[in-house]
Formats: structure tokens, C-alpha cells, sequence
């Protein structure tokens, strides 16, 4: 963690517990504020996103503020990236201002990787193409632990474009540390074969039905239109296969949880009745994604 927080796949499930642990405290009481402190004062952040982002950029900033740290945010539009810049000299140059630690979103899965080798600064990945989304992972984990008390021995079942989802690779990481039962399911070309091999024991397949039957947790995905190569996608027809309706509730636990790590399209990955159900957890989510990176920016910075 010294170097940031690059990846779910190469920290331990000791770490990963203390950053939850960590970030329990950091959630706010039923109806109070997020706490404020000065545990980074003085600290800069600088959050890097070269693609678009709502509720993680957004959450880095309250985030890195609540810990009294200032914070610069720069999107690739207002970027000198758009005159032509190479990505490494824009690092470079950000680099060379000294920042504390800079929150970097990329469409090349490995470049915060990459770039890390090179500049001094700690780096954290707000998610990088189709590889990972840490800090995602780490809120959904904070959220399972508020519903359910446990990560251990749950079926999650993981719905959507697994192919193209960092989201899911990151949860799959996360996940099986703890010994979590994972299916993976989704159109059979939004389901590589590969990605079972990425933790032992993952269950794969096409039928939704099969998926949700006996889940605990059931994380709908996004389907990355920006990452398909096709000119048009059949939206009505992926919802009647693969969009959560309540009647899919009823084959999971009765207490499960459904998830979705947004933006949510109603109408095709799932339906609004679900979407604002007690079951759903979105929102929570959202709300999590605070307590989480200000543990991790914590953690990054205050040592």
C-alpha cells in the first residue's frame, strides 16, 4: 500500500480487512454528516480521469476533503492530453508539482500499473479499461458486511457484461479470499470461459435462473456499450433474458441483497420495482464509496 492501491488481486485478505475495518468508522451515524477531520492537512490529490465518471470522481473529492486534504480534479477534456500530450508527460508533469498522491481512471486496463514504475507518487486506480476497480470492490465488500454481517460462505451471483466488467474482475478477487461462492452469468459473448480461471471454484453460466437460485447477493453489471465494437444493442431483448425482475427475487434468499455498482439503466440491466426495493443496495453503496476511499487515502498518506 506504500506505493497506493493499484489492484485487488495482489493485497492480501488482511489488508483488505483493515481497510474495512477502517472504513466502518469513517460511516456516518443514521442521519449525521460524514465525520470531518485534518488527518491529511496539508496533503494535495490530484484525481487524474480520462474517462467519465460521476460517483467515484465525486466520491474521491468528498472523500479526500473530508480528511482535510486539498484536492485538484482534471478530467482528459481539460487536460493538455486533448492537444496531444502523451499520457507519461502528463504524469510527468503533474509529477513535478508534487503532489501526494494522485487518483487516476484510465481506458488502458494497466496504466496506472505502468506509470507507477516511473513516478514517485503514490497512485490509487479509480479503474483501468477492463482490468480492475478497487476501491469498487472495497465499497461493495463494506456494504455485503452492513447487510449481512459475514463475507464468508455467501453465493454471490454476478449478472451482466462480465467480459468487459472491472468491476467484476476486482469483486472476483475480493471475493475469493473470503471464500465466497461466485457465479458468473451472462450472455454466452459477455462470458469469456477465461475468466472462471481467475479464482478456483467459479461457476459459470448462461441461464439467469440457475445464477440467482439460492444467492445471497445478486451484483447486476453494466453493459459497457463504450467497450463493445458493435453498432447496435438489442436492449429489449437482453431484459427479457438477463434483466433483474422481481420475480427473479423470489428464487434467491429470502434476506438477499441486489447490487449494481451504476450508472443503473433501468429497462435493461434492471427493472425500476427492484431498483428501489428494500432489497436493493445501491444506494448504500454510493454512501459507502466515501467511507471507503477515505480509508484508503488515509492509508495511502497518512503513514
Amino acid at each position: 500500500m506504500n506505493r497506493g492501491l493499484l489492484d485487488i488481486e495482489s493485497i492480501s485478505r488482511q489488508d483488505i480487512e483493515t481497510i474495512l475495518a477502517r472504513s466502518k468508522t469513517f460511516q456516518p451515524a443514521p442521519g449525521q454528516p460524514f465525520k470531518r477531520t485534518t488527518i491529511l492537512q496539508g496533503r494535495s490529490i490530484v484525481n487524474l480521469f480520462f474517462e467519465a465518471s460521476t460517483r467515484t470522481r465525486t466520491s474521491f473529492e468528498i472523500a479526500a476533503r473530508r480528511l482535510g486534504a486539498e484536492v485538484l480534479s482534471i478530467t482528459s477534456s481539460s487536460s493538455s492530453v486533448s492537444k496531444g500530450e502523451s499520457l507519461v508527460d502528463t504524469l510527468n508533469t503533474l509529477g513535478a508539482m508534487r503532489p501526494d498522491a494522485i487518483v487516476m481512471r484510465h481506458a488502458a486496463s494497466g496504466a496506472p500499473h505502468f506509470l507507477s514504475r516511473y513516478l514517485p507518487v503514490p497512485i490509487v486506480n479509480a479503474g483501468d479499461g477492463t482490468h480492475e476497480h478497487p476501491t469498487q470492490a472495497l465499497l461493495d465488500a463494506l456494504t455485503i458486511l452492513d447487510r449481512r454481517g459475514t463475507l464468508e460462505g455467501l453465493r454471490v451471483a454476478i449478472i451482466g457484461d462480465i467480459a468487459h466488467s472491472r468491476v467484476a474482475r476486482s469483486n472476483i478477487f475480493l471475493l475469493s479470499k473470503f471464500g465466497a461462492q461466485i457465479v458468473l452469468c451472462g450472455p454466452a459473448t459477455l462470458l469469456p470461459p477465461q475468466i472462471g480461471q481467475i479464482a478456483p471454484g467459479i461457476e459459470l453460466t448462461t441461464d439467469m435462473e440457475q445464477a440467482i437460485r439460492g444467492a445471497d447477493v445478486i451484483m447486476m453489471l453494466r453493459v459497457q456499450l463504450e467497450r463493445q465494437n458493435e453498432a447496435a444493442f438489442p436492449a429489449a431483448e437482453y431484459f427479457s433474458f438477463y434483466g433483474l425482475r422481481l420475480e427473479h427475487i423470489e428464487a434467491a434468499k429470502p434476506n438477499v441483497i441486489v447490487m449494481h455498482p451504476g450508472p443503473i439503466n433501468r429497462g435493461r440491466e434492471i427493472a425500476s420495482e427492484v431498483a428501489d426495493s428494500q432489497r436493493s443496495a445501491i444506494l448504500n453503496q454510493v454512501e459507502n464509496g466515501i467511507a471507503v476511499r477515505m480509508a484508503v487515502l488515509e492509508r495511502v498518506l497518512a503513514s
